[in-house]
């Protein structure tokens, strides 16, 4: 019995030390600097998306609905 507590006990250790591992190299690699300007450069993107397809959306439907006089 205590065979197996030990054995388990060493297993929780190796595990948590491995998720204590990873997370920190981790958050290393990443830098707060590129993060943000990626979020700043898809946000550009969306707007810029966005405002085009609002555009050709106007001139399909002037196209498909001639203005009445």
């Amino acid at each position: 019995m205590r065979t197996i507590v030990v054995s388990l006990a060493v297993a929780l250790v190796v595990v948590l030390a491995l998720v204590f591992f990873v997370t920190r190299r981790d958050r290393a690699r990443r830098s707060p600097d590129e993060d943000s300007a990626a979020v700043r450069q898809a946000a550009t993107d969306r707007s810029r998306h966005d405002a085009q397809r609002h555009a050709a959306s106007g001139i399909a439907d002037r196209h498909r609905n001639p203005p009445s006089t």
